[in-house]
């Protein structure tokens, strides 16, 4: 155990301490040197990853609507402009004429560069949780680390395929709660919209937390780590949606301003992600149920 302070159960007067404990390590781990290093592969990997995500869950829903949808997730979250961006880049990447070699090349790219982010995210909780691969690990774990990486992406496509579907069903339950009782109508709909963000985004941290790294933790830690994140990652896109739309941050660097918004954007979510691993980690050793490594990796000494 950590302190003293806690008992072998979680009680609500811990708290404070093991947010006091999360924020020390926090810092300690140096969350910015990470965030920056996946927010850089982030925007490599965002024309992949869309074009990947897009295919997949527009078989099902349409691609078109599923691209309307990403839009407006990302006018919400970077603004219109930012948004009109990257559907040029969407489109200009879908609508690009190839021969065989070339789109054979081109898929292989798309998915190498659609798993980098979610592999440096795998590196960087591994050092959170304070975990190294063995020295010997081969080439072959390069392979299923990439393959467990695009796995995440197809569990993103699925949840992305949920969340339209919930979506859908709240908005004929809003149309018609607007007839019964349209005054409180706006504070429905927003309860709503949050619980299903918060349940949709608790399940990915909580796989992520589960299964990228080269860790093995329970279960009843994982989903305490995942719903604390995805409560503050929730509140944290409302609050940077507001700032980038009030600030414009982006508006300084011209036509870079689109990258800078990703960058900025994918940096302080990656923040709150990290503090968030970093809470799982300080709760499991807090009530011992230590984060162990697999049998590919080691702790770190």
């Amino acid at each position: 155990m950590i302190s003293n302070n806690t008992s072998d159960k979680f009680k609500i007067k811990d708290l404070p301490f093991l947010i006091y404990k999360t924020y020390k390590s926090w810092i300690a781990d140096d969350p910015f040197r990470l965030s920056a290093i996946v927010a850089y592969y982030a925007v490599l990997s965002l024309p992949a990853l869309l074009i990947i995500i897009i295919n997949i869950v527009g078989s099902i829903w349409g691609v078109e609507i599923v691209q309307g949808q990403l839009t407006d997730e990302f006018s919400s979250a970077l603004g219109s402009d930012a948004a009109e961006s990257i559907e040029h880049i969407i489109a200009e990447t879908r609508n690009s004429d190839k021969n065989l070699l070339s789109t054979i090349i081109g898929i292989g790219t798309l998915l190498f560069g659609a798993t980098g982010v979610f592999y440096q995210l795998k590196v960087s909780l591994n050092e959170i949780w304070k975990i190294s691969p063995n020295s010997d690990a081969k080439i072959s774990k390069i392979v299923v680390d990439r393959a467990l990486s695009f796995a995440f992406i197809l569990v993103i496509g699925f949840l992305l395929l949920i969340s339209f579907i919930i979506t859908t069903g709240i908005s004929a339950l809003n149309s018609y709660i607007r007839k019964v009782l349209p005054d409180i109508l706006i504070y429905i709909a927003y309860t709503l919209d949050f619980a299903v963000s918060v349940g949709i985004i608790s399940i990915l941290f909580a796989l992520m937390f589960k299964y990228l790294p080269d860790a093995k933790i329970k279960w009843k830690t994982v989903w305490i780590g995942a719903i604390l994140t995805a409560f503050l990652f929730v509140i944290g896109k409302l609050l940077l949606g507001i700032y980038f739309g009030q600030a414009n941050p982006g508006s300084t660097y011209g036509a870079a301003g689109t990258i800078v918004l990703i960058l900025l954007w994918v940096s302080y979510s990656s923040l709150i992600l990290f503090f968030g691993a970093e809470f799982t980690y300080v709760y499991a050793e807090c009530y011992e149920q230590s984060i162990e490594p697999k049998s590919i990796a080691q702790k770190k000494v």
